[in-house]
């Protein structure tokens, strides 16, 4: 028997998000060009999210006035979320470098048109293995938007 897709809003988000993308790039150029797209506004934006918050803060060596009690803790959040944007992006610089080659990749006519075909098939699915999957790394995910 078939495992049941979660129906928790959060998963319903995904599955509706998920058949769009298939819907509306059915083709392996269109996937191909909408993952590098992400992938750069992602990039982006973190990379511009962390230059923002390091312009901000006191350069070594500098004088910082003593933090108090709660400034203390509040300062070592922001160093810590610095260190994961550093972290976040080495991934998203190294996701670039492995989706460099996969945007090389050309196939045949005919290979395209069974991605079109099959994206029909796919993208109503709720019990598709990969979304499943996804499902439950969703639910490992504590904090989504």
């Amino acid at each position: 028997m078939p495992e049941e897709p979660c129906q928790c809003p959060d998963c319903r988000r995904f599955y509706r998000e998920h058949d769009r993308l298939i819907r509306e790039n059915p083709s392996l150029r269109q996937q191909q060009e909408l993952n590098w797209a992400a992938l750069q506004a992602f990039r982006t934006l973190a990379g511009r999210v962390l230059e923002d918050l390091q312009k901000n803060q006191p350069h070594p060596g500098e004088a910082s006035p003593a933090p108090a009690g709660g400034a203390a803790t509040e300062d070592n959040s922001l160093q810590q979320a610095l260190g994961d944007l550093e972290t976040i992006n080495a991934h998203l610089f190294s996701i670039e470098v492995l989706m460099e080659r996969i945007f090389d990749v050309r196939v045949p006519e005919a290979v395209e048109q069974k991605f079109q075909e099959l994206a029909g098939e796919l993208a109503p699915d709720p019990l598709n293995v990969d979304r499943l999957r996804l499902n439950r790394l969703l639910h490992q995910t504590p904090d989504l938007p």
